[in-house]
This record gives structure tokens, sequence and C-alpha cells, in this order.
């Protein structure tokens, strides 16, 4: 390598040592890595527009032809990688999807990406399991430092955790019989959701490991008397669907199926399997997003980890990412953790879990639901700490308070950048209440944010095959006053440790639990009598 030649360090790629991590070795040279290269929009102005436009609850939904001839990458700067590229011996995997993605697939050996990054390799030893790993920043040719916003993949150290919680079984007493558990399509029933299947419709599911087994959901289904749906799998970066045991995510994976597949079975479902990186999840959204084959409506994600866990360049392009599904009219729900206030970390201060905080996201908290003859009878916020979990929510310390959030006093951040509040809305999480499932032939009771996340995302099919169109972004439409007025369930009692429940928005449920058929009505306009009593 020409030592004369200047570099220059991609803003927000430095990573930290992981707590816990010992170094074995350095990985080996000729050992061969992938790299996901992301890429600038072809306008950066027109894209900070956008960002301004989509918070106008009037915004007109770009197709994703149209999205990827405004937004998408410039063929130029594409052309530039691959010049970087062969500068460097590296390799081009190219899919097709490079300028809609905006996103370059590079492999090569690492002693190469070593030298094109600026960056040291080393494989280490965590009680989590083993990972390639490097501390400090990304460099990059400075003339190339302009078309690149992120590198993701040179390290592979788990990013994200499951939001499930297992109700423990009582020995000699099924988990079904041991608790006031729900089938989901009950769930949905309680939720007054409106009538419909999903049909037409596709729900995208992003998994971070675990699988499915399809003689499991033939019998979940036809137990419930419903027609199993469609149910295919998508491998994001090699990645497959590989199904093992009831305590590994399996039981994510099949929750998230069964929760979304009961409430609306005629929608087909995609399950996009990536690797539990950084690099992995966010290809995992930008292939489901811009999936031009089965284009998912709305988007279902269960895994998350707090803010503070993540890269500043992960946080701005899954952000970037979440963008790009709301312009293109893609709903995307996301689980806002189990570990209440704190996020599940020690340090004593209060954490949010991303991606849900991102502004784009609806977040989704959780619930204690009681129920008696079809009809909600108790309804507070989930809180079984320390050991059982809580509802995930407070404020972002790192994406600022959004134009629609401005009149629900959220409460300031500790980092005056941040100020986004969290959850949006919620719905049944305790697993003490929770969820019906089957998982590797298991009868389970689950619960979780990770339940709500699929039960908002099933509602959304069923809004979408009512209005017969996608309805996109939702926070904007929820967040007007004659919506959140009339169209939740007001959660007012309950904490989830530093914040507690009131009137209106709270950082522990949001706007609340659906109405689903008011919610529908007062998003067309065209509520019913029934709604407007």
């Amino acid at each position: 390598m020409d030592s004369t030649r200047k570099f220059q360090v991609i803003s927000g790629s430095e990573r930290r040592p992981v707590d816990g991590a010992r170094l074995i070795h350095n990985s080996h040279p000729d050992q061969r890595i992938e790299v996901s290269i992301r890429l600038r929009s072809r306008s950066e102005a027109k894209h900070a527009e956008l960002k301004r436009a989509l918070e106008n609850p009037g915004f007109k939904h770009l197709s994703r032809a149209a999205f990827e001839a405004a937004h998408g990458a410039d063929p130029a700067d594409l052309e530039q990688i691959k010049q970087f590229a062969r500068d460097f011996d590296l390799q081009v995997r190219e899919t097709g999807t490079e300028l809609a993605r905006r996103t370059v697939m590079l492999s090569g050996a690492v002693r190469d990406l070593q030298r094109a990054f600026h960056v040291e390799l080393g494989e280490y030893s965590h009680p989590r399991g083993n990972f390639r790993g490097r501390v400090g920043a990304i460099s990059v040719p400075a003339e190339y430092a302009d078309v690149i916003r992120g590198v993701f993949g040179l390290d592979s150290r788990p990013q994200a955790e499951t939001h499930f919680r297992r109700l423990p079984r009582t020995p000699g007493i099924s988990a079904r019989a041991a608790t006031g558990s729900h089938d989901p399509n009950e769930v949905a029933q309680l939720y007054d959701y409106p009538e419909g299947d999903g049909s037409g419709q596709c729900i995208g599911i992003i998994e971070l490991g675990g699988g499915f087994k399809l003689d499991d959901l033939s019998s979940y289904f036809a137990s419930l008397n419903i027609i199993a749906p469609q149910v295919i799998s998508v491998s994001v970066d090699g990645a497959t669907n590989s199904p093992s045991t009831p305590d590994s995510a399996d039981g994510e994976v099949m929750l998230d199926i069964e929760v979304a597949g009961a409430i609306a079975p005629a929608a087909k479902i995609v399950v996009y399997f990536a690797a539990n990186t950084d690099q992995g999840f966010l290809d995992a959204i930008t292939t489901s997003v811009h999936d031009k084959t089965n284009q998912p409506s709305v988007i279902s994600i269960s895994w998350g980890s707090a803010e503070s866990n993540w890269t500043a360049q992960a946080l701005t392009n899954f952000d970037d990412a979440f963008q790009a599904a709301a312009a293109m009219g893609v709903t995307v729900c996301i689980a806002s953790g189990d570990n209440g206030s704190s996020d599940g970390l020690s340090d004593g201060n209060n954490h949010v879990d991303f991606p849900c905080s991102s502004s784009f996201a609806l977040a989704c908290g959780g619930t204690s639901l009681q129920a008696s003859n079809g009809k909600i009878t108790s309804e507070v916020v989930w809180d079984n700490q320390p050991d059982s979990g809580a509802s995930g929510g407070g404020v972002s310390n790192v994406f600022p308070l959004p134009s629609w959030q401005n009149a629900f006093g959220v409460p300031a951040p500790s980092n005056p950048k941040g100020g986004r509040g969290v959850p949006d809305v919620s719905g049944d999480a305790d697993p003490n209440t929770g969820y019906n499932v089957l998982v590797d032939g298991e009868s389970e009771v689950f619960g979780g944010t990770s339940a709500v996340a699929p039960l908002w995302a099933a509602l959304v099919a069923r809004i979408n095959q009512q209005i017969g169109k996608p309805i996109g972004f939702l926070n904007p439409l929820i967040y007007a006053k004659a919506v959140e007025a009339s169209a939740f369930h007001d959660i007012t009692k309950g904490n989830n440790g530093s914040f507690s429940a009131a009137t209106g928005w709270d950082p522990c449920t949001g706007l609340g639990t659906p109405d689903g058929v008011k919610l529908l009505g007062v998003l067309t306009k065209k509520a019913s009598k029934k709604s407007a009593t």
C-alpha cells in the first residue's frame, strides 16, 4: 500500500471493547470476510427534505421504483466503490439491489480488508459466544470517503437480543391451564380489531437466529381452526431458517409468526433470516424494505438492545433505512424491550431500546391484560420486575423529539440531542397473561414486547386490507388529537421503573392499546356510529 495515501475516518464507526470479552489471537490473514458498504443518497438535499416531509400526516407515499430514482445511490458512486475494491484486491458481489438499498457487498481476505479500512481484526472469546472484533474507527482512502456512509461486517459481535419472555412451567400443570393466557386471535377480538384476514397483504418479519418448522405451524393453526398462512423464508447474507430447540431463538421466530398469522392468516408472511450482527440486522431491514418480489406493507421486528450498545454509524443507517420504509408506505412495528426503564443496563441510568427508538418506527410497549367473557376487565403497565420483565420505555438520547410528539409531555432527555419518547403504542405483553404458542413441538405461553410488534403488524395488515392501500407511517397519524382521544385504551396505572403511567401518552405504554375498529374509523375519517359513541 502506498504509505503516502491519505485516509479519512468514517464518522461514527468507532467501536469500544466488549465487556467480558478476551482477545484470543489476531484474525488469520487468509480468512475471507464479506462486508456491507452503505452509500450516500444520490441527492442529499432531497433526502433531508424527505425527512421533514414525512412528519406531515398527508405525505403521499412513493413507489419503490420512484424512491430508488429519487433517493437511491448514484450509479457513479457504485462505480467508485468498484474501483475501491480493485485498489485493495476485494471482490464485489452484485445482487442487483445496490442502488435501491444503497448497499454494496464486498468480500476479501483479512489482510486486504485491514489495509482497505485501516483496522486490526481479532478473534475474541465471550460468554455469549466467540466473535471477530475490532476496536477504534474505520478509515478509507480520502477520495472515497464522501461516498461511504457506513461499513458493516468487519466486526461480528452479537448486536441484539430477543424481546420475548417465556412463562415458567408449573410441574404437572400445562402452561395454558396455569395462567390467564390467550390465543393471539382472542387478543385481537379483545382489542376489537376490524374485520379481515390480511388478504392481499404481506407481513415481513426480521429474525436474527432460530427458525420455524412447517409441521409445527400446521398443527398450531389447525388447533385454532385457522387455515395456516403462507410462510416463506428469505436468506440474508447466507443466514437460513435453522430451528433447533424451544429454548433457542426458535421461541422468538414462532411467537412472531403465530401471533401475526393467527390474526392475519390470509396475509403472506415472509421471514428474513440474518445473522445477529449490526451488518446482518441492517441488511435484513434494507432487504425487506426494498423487496420488490414480496413487497411487504408492514414489517415486524422483535429484536434490539440499548441505544448505548450501538455505533453512531449503525444508529444513523438504521434510522435512514426506516425513513425509506416510511417514504414507501411500509409500516415498521418494533418491540420496545422487556427490561423497563433501564433497558437491562446496570449503570443506574434510564435507557431506551434501539431500533424502536428511531422516529420512523412504531415503538410497541407492553401491558398486563385481564379479560373475562370476551371483555377487558383490567389493563395496566406490564411490570414484573426484577426478574420477569417490564415494558421498555423512556426518552431517546440519540433521536430528537419529533414534531408529532410536541404536545404530549415527553420528559426531557439526558442528552440534549435526544428527546424522542418511547413507546408509541402498546399491547398485551405480560407472560402471565400471554400468548399460547407452539415451539418445536412444545406448547408454551410467551409474553414480552416481542408479541406486541406482530400484534400491531397484523392490525396494520387488516387496516390496509380494509382501506385498499398501505396506511404507511403511522406515527404522525396516531398522534393527531382526533385519533389519540378516541382510538386507544388509555393505560393509567402501573410503572416500568422510573416512569409511571398517566392520562394520555406516557413512557410506559405510549398512547395505549388499540381499539381497532375506532382506529380504522378515525384513520379513514369514516367512523361508524359505534366508533363515534
